[in-house]
């Protein structure tokens, strides 16, 4: 496969995560009518899903290193597939919940397994290109999966946004099988020894250091989070739009993050680049937080000024995560594949607390909303600076 299409292919895997919370958060209303319930009710399906992609983010990398990317990635989506055909046909909200299970265990593959075969097959600046193009095409899913989902939800209902996923899946599922090459050869392969890995997660885990930062580095995205998760309830409840209407709050998301996706990259190339992006990043993010609680309390939900600030805040958040990632790694070089499981599972395991026990209870005011997400980067930035007056100890690297 040619590099052109291998991004295209890898940054497709990595939107099946995307696909699986953007495009369905426009239908939880009606799967809550459907079903009789609540909306904190109904959002356990989110919740759900995401605890089961935070818990199986620590294995796929682990399990392509022992049984191959691609043999790991065809399985994944055979098992993603049949859990969306299953929530698509779903006749009752128990069934429901196993599909999402499904989907959660699954959806994840593409992503981890996907920068591993980059690295299998690319090294230096090349590899570094690679990952920045599937990060490009990948970033438009955040802002186009809502609005799609919200156009299937209002012209075929709920179901339809499940079957065109599993559709989206058998395709991928077949290019996949035709076309993507293994790129990890069984003599360079692992014997899959669950103490020994685990151990290595155990010995990471008691790092104090790397704990703070990785937990830092996870709730500085509380605000996103929270919107997220959130986001019928701000859609339909707060701003009072429809279910077409969901790029209001996505298109400022995702041009923030974007952005400063790529503010971050520019910075990398100057000395002292990774603090200086921190620091201004971390800086934006303080400010944006301020003024959205201000706007909140003073002003009615009323666009565009209710979700200009989350376009300024989500840029902070990417300015500074990229070198918070990479200053956490380093603590342990000679197994950053480790780490980065850590990391996304930190990330996704407070995700899958915010959606199912926070926003709840924010549901039904805009300064709720902004004062959690407050809150959460707040609690980030003191871990952040804690972590960093720890910078003079000496730091365990596992072998």
């Amino acid at each position: 496969m040619q590099p052109r299409a291998l991004v295209v292919v890898l940054a497709a895997l990595t939107m099946i995560g995307a696909l699986s919370i953007d495009a369905y958060l426009p239908a939880l209303p009606a799967i809550a009518g459907r079903f009789g319930l609540s909306a904190a009710i109904a959002q356990q399906s989110l919740t759900v899903y995401l605890f089961a992609f935070a818990a199986m983010t620590l294995l796929h990398g682990t399990l392509s290193d022992s049984f191959g990317r691609r043999r790991v990635i065809l399985v994944a989506l055979a098992v993603y597939l049949a859990g969306s055909i299953g929530a698509g046909l779903s006749m009752t909200f128990g069934w429901l919940m196993f599909f999402r299970l499904l989907q959660g265990l699954s959806a994840g593959a593409g992503g981890v397994v996907g920068r591993a075969m980059i690295a299998d097959r690319f090294t230096g600046a090349e590899a570094q290109r690679m990952m920045s193009y599937v990060s490009m095409v990948f970033s438009l899913a955040p802002a186009l999966a809502p609005i799609l989902g919200g156009w299937l939800q209002a012209l075929f209902g709920w179901r339809s946004i499940f079957l065109f996923i599993a559709v989206f899946t058998a395709v991928l599922l077949a290019v996949c099988w035709i076309g993507l090459a293994e790129t990890l050869p069984a003599s360079q392969r692992h014997a899959f020894h669950p103490k020994v890995i685990f151990g290595h997660y155990w010995q990471i885990a008691r790092h104090g250091q790397f704990i703070l930062q990785v937990l830092a580095s996870a709730l500085v995205f509380s605000p996103l989070m929270i919107y997220v998760s959130a986001a019928p309830a701000f859609i339909f409840n707060i701003l009072r739009l429809g279910a077409t209407e969901f790029s209001w709050l996505f298109v400022p998301l995702v041009t923030g993050l974007t952005l400063g996706s790529l503010m971050a990259g520019r910075m990398s190339h100057h000395p002292c680049g990774d603090r200086r992006a921190i620091r201004i990043g971390l800086i934006i993010l303080a400010i944006s937080l301020a003024v959205h609680l201000v706007i909140a309390w003073f002003l009615p939900s009323r666009l565009p000024w209710a979700v200009l600030p989350i376009a300024t805040t989500t840029f902070g958040c990417a300015l500074a995560s990229p070198a918070m990632n990479l200053r956490s790694m380093a603590h342990f070089p000679h197994v950053r594949g480790l780490v980065s499981a850590l990391q996304s599972f930190a990330f996704l395991l407070l995700f899958s607390a915010t959606s199912g026990l926070i926003d709840p209870l924010l549901f039904d005011s805009a300064f709720k909303l902004a004062l959690g997400g407050a809150i959460g980067a707040v609690i980030g930035l003191a871990l952040w600076g804690i972590a960093e007056a720890m910078e003079r100890g000496p730091a365990t690297v596992v072998p």
